[in-house]
């Protein structure tokens, strides 16, 4: 009885023992900072001056290839940051982005969009969650308090002060985010690299924040300007056929990917920035031209690519085909009414 119970003991020891290790490795994150692999080149040898044999005559040395000495500075081997630098990125349209010092910066070309943008940059902060220690919308910037940050690569998290702020100058807008204070368990921290990585985290979080307000007001915007997406054959300055649609760009962009469908184009890539929608074609059966109201264009199957251009209040559509052409003059003419009546369709779902 003795023995049984002696060995109860010794089993939970050695679970709870596994326990506790488990739990340590698996709050250790350092593996996703450290390189993974052998460190034996950090015991090579100093270089050394080369020692001729008595005698021997050396050709003429250059120094075109000398490895020049200098002294280490910084982490080696596992104390190494290997993660790359965080940089800001380019999320609204029309920007750039950089980072300077202590300062993330995204410039844009000033617009009347730009009037909008301080009172969408607060309401980014205020939705994130990142409380304000000080506001001043007339030089349009805001100080925020403490913002904690939780990363999965790290063991001990940070948190962070910035200040955020808008500069326009001439026809340039910048949207600036500046570290005002990072600590990592109440200690001041220092290190560029680890003030850059959390900078351009703040400031990706608002500029991402930003663009989904933009395109939530497009969006809404365009649902207001469907009432007339009605299509006609036209040609673009080089004579070249192309379709002229009614609308804004936005609008016939809401909507194209799903009359596409409707005509029996399968949409596999689009950028709008660009564009440019690829699709791959292939002829549906006569009810859906019966369900349309429109004869079948006689389009041949294969990948299609189309060209959406913004005139303003209009826009155009150029499909090139399988080979390479632009649809002739006639084929377009035979879209006009397929089209039609898929984005009239389309705007009803």
């Amino acid at each position: 009885m003795a023995y049984l119970l002696q060995k109860s003991m010794v089993a939970k020891v050695v679970g709870a023992s596994l326990f506790m290790l488990l739990a340590a490795c698996s709050s250790d994150q350092r593996y996703k900072r450290q390189v993974n692999g052998n460190e034996d080149y950090l015991k090579a040898p100093a270089l050394s001056a080369l020692n001729s044999p008595s005698g021997m005559i050396l050709p003429v040395q250059k120094g075109d290839y000398d490895v020049p000495v200098g002294t280490l500075k910084g982490e080696v081997g596992k104390s190494l940051d290997i993660r790359p630098p965080a940089q800001p990125l380019a999320l609204l349209d029309g920007s750039r982005s950089q980072y300077t010092g202590d300062t993330a910066v995204i410039q844009l070309e000033s617009s009347a969009q730009s009037s909008e943008l301080w009172s969408k940059v607060v309401t980014v902060v205020q939705s994130k969650g990142y409380a304000i220690a000080s506001r001043q919308d007339a030089e349009q910037t805001l100080n925020t308090d403490w913002v904690q940050w939780s990363r999965a690569d790290e063991d001990l998290q940070y948190r962070g002060r910035y200040q955020i702020s808008l500069r326009t100058e001439g026809s340039q807008t910048s949207l600036l985010v500046k570290s005002l204070a990072l600590e990592q368990q109440n200690n001041a921290i220092a290190a560029p690299a680890l003030v850059q990585r959390y900078t351009v985290a703040m400031m990706n979080n608002v500029a991402q924040g930003v663009e989904q307000l933009n395109e939530d007001q497009n969006s809404k915007r365009a649902l207001g300007q469907t009432a007339d997406l009605s299509v006609e054959s036209g040609a673009d300055d080089s004579g070249l056929p192309l379709l002229v649609v009614r609308s804004s760009y936005t609008s016939v962009w809401q909507h194209l990917p799903s009359a596409l469908t409707l005509i029996g184009m399968k949409v596999k890539d689009t950028s709008r920035p660009l564009g440019t929608v690829s699709v791959t074609y292939d002829p549906p059966s006569t009810s859906t031209w019966d369900a349309l109201g429109a004869k079948d264009p006689e389009l041949v199957k294969g990948d299609y690519k189309l060209q959406v251009g913004d005139l303003g209040n209009r826009s155009t559509l150029q499909f090139i085909d399988p080979k390479g052409h632009t649809l002739t003059q006639s084929q377009n003419d035979a879209l006009v009414p397929v089209l039609q009546a898929a984005l009239g369709k389309s705007t009803t779902h």
